[in-house]
């Protein structure tokens, strides 16, 4: 039965994705404008980094196209500039508070993703936790899974063919992708 059961969500899935999924855009796209607003300030890098997470979600990608998602984020950054649009946004979030986790996990580190592309301030931490909060995920697990991930990718020393060490760099910025394999894998609440 759950072979039968897998089948149907991959359908589900599937069709969704070409159909658009408009609950989980909105989330994605509300989650990382409340994070780049948050400093005070809009930058285009944050921007890019929330622009490029969005477009990493396999659903999403098959169902929009980058100007629809560069607009639908510009509208979420002109809501989150006030109290309302923020609290607005944050309900887009917590509508997908029952989807499956990895859906929740990949909108939080989207938002992550944002606020550590100049390393994360305080004012990104309460926000990020408001995320967590309404997505039900676990911000600090998500977070630390992010860190250990990154130290896993991150500058180190490796060998060539001869032995040699070389170093290895790491661009900063980038949207880093989680999955729930590497983050712990079942709901966290």
């Amino acid at each position: 039965m759950p072979f039968v059961q897998d089948l149907l969500a991959r359908f589900r899935q599937t069709v969704t994705a070409y159909a658009g999924d408009e609950v989980l855009m909105q989330a994605g796209v509300s989650a990382a404008a409340n994070v780049i607003v948050a400093d005070g300030e809009v930058a285009g890098a944050e921007f890019e980094t929330a622009l490029t997470g969005v477009i990493a979600s396999p659903i999403l990608e098959k169902g929009y196209d980058v100007l629809m998602l560069e607009e639908a984020l510009y509208d979420a950054i002109g809501r989150a500039r006030t109290r309302a649009g923020r609290a607005d946004n944050l309900r887009r979030v917590a509508a997908i508070a029952g989807r499956p986790s990895e859906q929740r996990e990949a909108v939080f580190l989207v938002a992550a993703d944002v606020a550590d592309y100049d390393g994360i301030a305080e004012i990104e931490h309460a926000t990020l936790a408001e995320i967590a909060t309404a997505l039900l995920v676990d911000k600090a697990r998500l977070l630390e899974a992010v860190t250990d991930c990154s130290e896993v990718g991150g500058p180190a020393e490796e060998q060539d063919a001869e032995g040699d060490e070389m170093q290895s760099g790491q661009s900063g910025g980038q949207a880093l992708v989680v999955t729930s394999q590497s983050a712990g894998n079942g709901p966290s609440k």
